[in-house]
């Protein structure tokens, strides 16, 4: 069995995510998401708050499952028995700090090979930067983020 590791922070997770994810469940026997947190983030939901936005997001994709985690990816590569690390780039910036994050995880742990998928067009300009600052203006993220995760943060009173 095959299983594909795609970490992210999903702050909120976006269509642009949810794209990288269906392509990978396609392709693998089983998709782990980790929700992950970074020390140099700031963070609008918390981690358990994006782990179910996530749940929400992926609950059509039988092969996918959602964990959260605050520890080292590494460690957790192993932990979910995945095979390689799968991270979505929209530009040549995600490229080069997605680059150096692989060589980080490749030297801390020899298996832990990482492929990085770019963006489809139709998602490119997709961001949870974007949809966070269009929510700090009062404005409605729609055409960002999936029909699921719209209604849960409609009845968490968030938007």
């Amino acid at each position: 069995m095959s299983t594909a590791l795609l970490p992210g922070s999903y702050d909120p997770i976006t269509l642009g995510h949810l794209d990288i994810i269906t392509r990978a469940a396609a392709r693998y026997d089983e998709v782990v998401v980790a929700v992950m947190n970074n020390a140099a983030k700031t963070y609008t939901f918390t981690l358990a708050e994006r782990k179910a936005l996530a749940a929400a997001a992926v609950e059509s994709l039988t092969n996918v499952r959602v964990v959260a985690d605050a520890g080292m990816l590494v460690d957790l590569f192993d932990r979910v028995g995945a095979d390689v690390i799968i991270k979505g780039v929209r530009n040549e910036a995600d490229r080069t700090y997605e680059n150096e994050m692989a060589a980080y995880n490749l030297a801390h742990n020899p298996r832990a090979r990482t492929e990085l998928w770019q963006a489809a067009d139709d998602f490119e300009d997709i961001s949870s930067t974007r949809v966070r600052e269009l929510m700090a203006r009062g404005e409605s993220p729609e055409g960002l983020l999936s029909a699921p995760v719209l209604a849960l943060l409609r009845e968490k009173g968030i938007l």
